[in-house]
């Protein structure tokens, strides 16, 4: 029995870039529950690096800063695949090469350019392959635990990401107006990747983290049934064991409805 009810359905999935990526957990799980998954890379040196952790996958090669790559991307991934179930978005970038300033120092080139990888992109991707996803299709972002207050420590990718958040609100309207098609968010606590690495600070904010002996290895997505939504599916998350943090899951939007909440993954115990 397929409990996710995937097995069989396409899906596409943005953003991985090694194994510590959210993207490769997501991806993982979705061929687990015998689901088709292509992916798509920023460039060709990355679609070589990647092959290697995903032998056999087929990878696709988009720069979403470039909106005729989106374009093409979505010309060529129906020419195999007719039909998308499901597409997730990890994708998010911010420059953080003179390290992390005072936000209002922030640069405009700087600034614009993380809305547009982390944000925009997501726009542009579901407009392009609105005519090809299912009628009951499910786009997926990644977020963060909270938009609310300021948390210094992610420096100016936290209101970026506030833009994402609210974008998942207008997509899932606007979308409403022709499909079925349902738009969620999974706002995280902080997770141990490789691009979390590259935020200035992040070892210390780590230790704010709680740690528990049943500690949790990755944090993935999938869909399954539930009463919450007025749709067939949500989002789920799914979590394993690894050996240094137990990650807090803070908020999920469900079509275009934040609701907020936090239990440990995993342990199943309510704080």
């Amino acid at each position: 029995m397929d409990f996710l009810d995937i097995a069989g359905k396409t899906f596409l999935v943005f953003g991985v870039a090694n194994r510590k990526s959210v993207a490769f957990s997501i991806g993982q799980v979705l061929s687990e529950a015998k689901a088709h998954v292509i992916y798509s890379v920023r460039s060709a040196e990355r679609k070589e690096s990647v092959a290697k952790i995903l032998p056999g996958a087929d990878i696709f090669v988009c720069d979403v800063e470039r909106e005729l790559e989106i374009k093409k991307l979505a010309e060529d991934i129906s020419k195999k695949y007719p039909k998308i179930h499901g597409i997730v978005h990890s994708i998010a970038f911010a420059n953080y090469e003179e390290g992390l300033k005072p936000f209002h120092e922030t640069k405009r080139k700087d600034f614009l350019q993380s809305i547009d990888i982390s944000c925009y992109s997501l726009i542009a991707i579901a407009n392009e392959f609105k005519d090809r996803l299912d009628e009951k299709a499910s786009v997926v972002t990644i977020s963060i635990s909270t938009t609310k207050i300021a948390a210094e420590p992610y420096g100016f990718m936290a209101p970026v990401k506030a833009a994402l958040d609210s974008t998942i609100c207008f997509l899932a309207k606007s979308f409403s107006s022709f499909s079925q098609v349902r738009f969620n968010s999974v706002n995280a606590g902080p997770l141990k990747t490789s691009a979390s690495a590259g935020i200035p600070g992040s070892v210390n904010y780590y230790t704010m983290v709680p740690v528990s002996a049943n500690i949790i290895s990755r944090i993935t997505v999938s869909f399954i049934k539930c009463p919450v939504s007025n749709y067939r599916r949500i989002i789920w998350i799914e979590s394993f064991k690894m050996r240094l943090y137990c990650i807090r899951l803070k908020s999920i939007i469900i079509q275009g409805y934040l609701i907020n909440f936090s239990f440990k993954i995993g342990i199943g115990i309510i704080v």
